[in-house]
């Protein structure tokens, strides 16, 4: 990952400024996520439907 900074660079700088880097990447790899499962359903309407109806199951018998 070209876009990450060397561990000399991290230590100088601030806690606030790692910490949004962090939260950047975080944000990214979940908006990556989020596009493979799209293409997934699409490649795979039944297995996405399989998998929908079972979250919806454990969503139901969740207690909270």
């Amino acid at each position: 990952m070209p876009d990450l900074p060397d561990s000399e660079a991290r230590k100088d700088a601030p806690a606030d400024d790692i910490d949004a880097e962090r939260r950047r990447r975080r944000a990214q790899f979940l908006r990556d996520l989020a596009e493979a499962r799209e293409l997934r359903d699409r490649v795979q309407p039944r297995r996405a439907k399989t998998a929908r109806l079972r979250h919806a199951m454990r969503m139901r018998t969740f207690r909270w």
